[in-house]
């Protein structure tokens, strides 16, 4: 399995269409970019890249895709998460803020050497961390060591906010980078304390099987909306590719679930969980998107 999840990794990467994100729920970075941004890839199997506004890097290890689309009101989203079996997610956080030294796995050399702060946040996907090498907010995350990073007059989340430091996600699956001023519609980093509190490792529309913790996410182009999320019509490629993929990683009884109701064999029942009501709900929400006919112009950008 582990090549075929590679070979996921590299072909997401390398379209420009998709994005990915990597951390808990509530502690986040994502990735995305622009087809005419600058790109420097990583290594030799196209399984990372840096641009001017952040990076990403990430191995197959011991991932297991899982595929799936959850219904919202007025359409659908989709995405594959690349989870891990607990026993092999990361060490529980510090609790506080803590300076863990010089980044010398930073993705481009520029970083190479600054400082990293780890934010001390118990998530089983990995490491959130603030990074920089610029004095001022150096000295205002040394003033936070020793305390809890969301507490009461932190000054934490100012700073990931203005995008005053680099935000950096680590994980036994990789990493992302949210370089300082990135800005529009690209790398960027979340903190949001509410979710955090939850203490979930996943947002509950999610199928995760039991056991297993999505640390990475792949959400590719979708066939609605375009790279600033608007509404265009129909794109049937890009509908057939997540359906691929849907088939190849996503969980077996649910797959099977939607391929009957598409072909009008199956129907809700009294009895159908909350998972069957979301695949019904999705398939009537595509059926009705299919209907605005084909994207004649999807591929041409």
């Amino acid at each position: 399995m582990t090549e075929a999840v590679r070979s996921l990794i590299a072909q997401g990467l390398a379209d420009p269409e998709a994005t990915w994100s990597l951390g808990g729920f509530g502690a986040l970075a994502t990735f995305a970019r622009t087809p005419d941004e600058p790109v420097t890839w990583l290594g030799t199997e196209g399984t990372g890249l840096v641009t001017p506004r952040g990076g990403i890097a990430l191995r197959a290890a011991q991932a297991i895709p899982v595929a799936y689309e959850t219904a919202f009101s007025g359409g659908w989203s989709h995405a594959v998460a690349l989870c891990l079996r607990l026993q092999h997610g990361p060490r529980p956080g510090h609790g506080v803020v803590t300076e863990a030294g010089p980044d010398t796995d930073a993705l481009r050399p520029a970083n190479v050497g600054d400082n990293l702060f780890d934010l001390g946040l118990d998530l089983p996907q990995g490491r959130i961390a603030l990074r920089t090498g610029d004095p001022h907010p150096l000295e205002i995350l040394r003033s936070w060591l020793g305390r809890d990073a969301l507490g009461s007059g932190s000054p934490i989340a100012g700073l990931v906010a203005r995008s005053a430091v680099d935000l950096v996600v680590t994980s036994p699956l990789g990493r992302i980078e949210v370089f300082a001023g990135a800005g529009g519609p690209g790398p960027r980093g979340f903190l949001v304390p509410r979710l955090l509190a939850l203490g979930r490792t996943h947002a509950a529309t999610a199928p995760i099987p039991e056991g297993l913790v999505p640390v990475a996410s792949l959400n590719p182009a979708h066939p609605c909306r375009d790279g600033v999320l608007l509404p265009p019509a129909f794109d049937g490629a890009r509908h057939a590719a997540f359906q691929a993929l849907l088939t190849r990683w996503g969980p077996p009884d649910l797959v099977a679930l939607k391929a009957r109701l598409v072909a009008g064999t199956a129907q809700e029942g009294d009895s159908a969980t909350r998972r069957m009501r979301n695949v019904a709900r999705v398939v009537r929400a595509q059926a009705e998107a299919m209907a605005t006919g084909p994207n004649h112009d999807a591929g041409k950008s």
